[in-house]
């Protein structure tokens, strides 16, 4: 691609995942719509060039233990980037807003804190038809974002 300004370097979307380590969490509440979540994230790793052997696949029982182990992992050093993956549906209660709103903002800050990307899957919706319509190309968009931001940091240091 060519650079939009004369002059001006610029960095541009690498997507190839060749050499990266990639972890996934995965929520298992919901676990339909986290198992086709996974595939979809997985299947579009692997056509990026993914070493399998680079990757690892950790459940955790809810949204709500996913910052705690992203954050672990983060910590470890040993990848490039992390995927969370899961399902919050809407139910009767005020629930739904307290594990969809603390799980992101927890996601964001291990992000930040870290400097390690994570790439959130999480869905949010009002209900099961809503997660079934965006399971599979949310885990491929979350693959996506994963490789990207972790080639984007590479050539940023």
């Amino acid at each position: 691609m060519a650079p939009r300004f004369e002059h001006i370097p610029e960095i541009t979307p690498r997507l190839e995942g060749k050499s990266l380590r990639i972890a996934i969490v995965l929520a298992r509440f919901n676990s339909e719509i986290g198992d086709n979540l996974l595939s979809g994230c997985i299947t579009e790793l692997l056509t990026r060039g993914a070493d399998p052997e680079h990757l690892l696949v950790v459940t955790v029982p809810g949204a709500l233990e996913l910052p705690l182990t992203l954050q672990t992992l983060a910590r470890s050093g040993r990848y490039d980037a992390l995927v969370a993956l899961g399902a919050v549906i809407r139910g009767d209660t005020y629930h739904f807003e307290i594990v969809s709103n603390e799980m992101a903002a927890g996601i964001t800050r291990v992000q930040l804190d870290t400097g390690t990307p994570i790439a959130n899957g999480v869905l949010t919706t009002e209900d099961d038809d809503q997660a079934v319509a965006r399971m599979h190309i949310k885990g491929q968009e979350c693959a996506l974002v994963a490789i990207e931001m972790a080639n984007l940091l590479k050539a940023l240091h």
